[in-house]
């Protein structure tokens, strides 16, 4: 650590570094950090911070908001955020975790996806105070001779220390040789953008690491990396993933939204504080004690719903979700269900939940309907052979299904 770093660094330093470091996985190098800040704040010039994401699917989720959440916080201590649209990435497709090749998106899918983006992350980020960039800008420029000359800065042994290539490598599973070029590319990005801290989550640390190396290639100051966590879903084990079906969207309607946050494990629900509450430390820690001694987690939990609700909706959508989740839980029927039509009286039940989509399969209905979790009018279907007579009505299927039904 050089002498500057020794001094005595301000308040409005030490600041920073806080709300840098809290819920983060690994903040690298955390000295040279430092050293920016200080810099920064004796010339008055912010820092550049960048946060890139392939449009590889068109809408974001909570698990999302984690790292944007901390890019909003860098933004709101003045630096310049980047939120970088990774267009010519996504060609490539990120093999990060990957253990077969990952399709690449055509050109048509990524714009597609990319136009709801920055719609979305604006919920999370101050739109008017960020930059944002597409990476295909000095990409696609580069042409066969540039991405020749960045690849000749890399060698092939270091590229196969990522642990999902030395896995795949071990294990004879293929390994495509546009996949190797990901990993440069992305810290191609790095050197475009000059950045001086990179954010993303613990599975994109050696993409992070390549981009603070070839800064170094060019003569740049490397760049200093922030990793947050992988949020778990609400299962409470996979990572949030829509095509595992265990996330929250966060342009859900506000009732799924605070439904699915109510769902979510009383332990699990301390990681979603950690990682998505805008709480102090100190009012998180005081709900903590209010549990342990006894308090109903359920309250905590709800307070949690609510945050959420009225960050991506309003503060009146999350009391009025509160009070449909309310009428829910008591078996009570919530002010708006989707209106199904149906023909072909008698039905039988599970022929009607498959057709209303509230099960995905008639066999899926059955089951539902041997562990009690069926309702029609409110009333519980325990008969597996029950005939649906024509009429109007409500069916229910667990705790959150609902359609009104006019059978004909």
């Amino acid at each position: 650590m050089n002498s500057q770093s020794q001094k005595p660094i301000s308040d409005a330093v030490q600041h920073a570094l806080a709300v840098a470091k809290r819920g983060v996985d690994e903040l690298l190098i955390e000295s040279e950090f430092v050293q920016k800040l200080v810099r920064s704040e004796q010339t008055g010039k912010p820092l550049r911070i960048k946060l890139g994401l392939d449009p590889t699917a068109p809408d974001l989720h909570l698990g999302h908001t984690v790292v944007l959440n901390k890019l909003r916080q860098m933004q709101d201590l003045g630096h310049t955020v980047i939120f970088l649209i990774g267009d010519f990435t996504s060609m490539i497709g990120d093999p990060s975790g990957r253990n077969i090749t990952r399709p690449p998106l055509t050109r048509a899918q990524i714009e597609e996806n990319a136009k709801t983006y920055f719609a979305q992350a604006s919920l999370v980020l101050d739109a008017a105070k960020t930059e944002i960039r597409y990476n295909s800008e000095w990409s696609d420029p580069l042409g066969a001779r540039g991405m020749i000359e960045l690849s000749a800065k890399y060698t092939v042994a270091r590229i196969l220390e990522r642990e999902d290539f030395t896995k795949r490598f071990k294990a004879g599973t293929p390994i495509s040789v546009h996949e190797l070029l990901y990993p440069l590319m992305q810290g191609y990005d790095s050197v475009a953008l000059r950045s001086d801290l990179e954010l993303g989550g613990t599975d994109q640390k050696f993409n992070l690491l390549v981009g603070r190396e070839l800064q170094k290639d060019y003569g740049q100051e490397p760049q200093c990396i922030l990793t947050m966590p992988l949020l778990e879903g609400l299962d409470g084990v996979e990572k949030m993933s829509k095509s595992k079906g265990n996330y929250i969207g966060i342009t859900e309607p506000a009732n799924t939204m605070f439904a699915k946050v109510m769902s979510i494990s009383d332990t699990m629900m301390w990681r979603y504080y950690e990682l998505l509450s805008f709480r102090s430390l100190e009012e998180i820690a005081g709900f903590k004690r209010q549990v342990e001694q006894g308090g109903n987690p359920r309250d905590v939990k709800v307070a949690l719903g609510k945050e959420i609700v009225a960050r991506f909706h309003s503060a009146q959508a999350a009391e009025d979700a509160l009070t449909d989740f309310v009428n829910r839980s008591k078996g009570g029927i919530p002010d708006e269900i989707e209106e199904v039509s149906l023909s072909g009286a008698p039905m039988s039940i599970g022929q009607l939940l498959k057709q209303t989509n509230l099960c995905p399969s008639t066999a899926e209905g059955m089951r539902m309907v041997e562990q009690g979790g069926v309702r029609i009018d409110g009333d519980v279907v325990s008969d597996r052979g029950l005939k649906v007579e024509a009429g109007t009505f409500v069916v229910q299927v667990g705790k959150r299904k609902f359609a009104r039904v006019t059978l004909s």
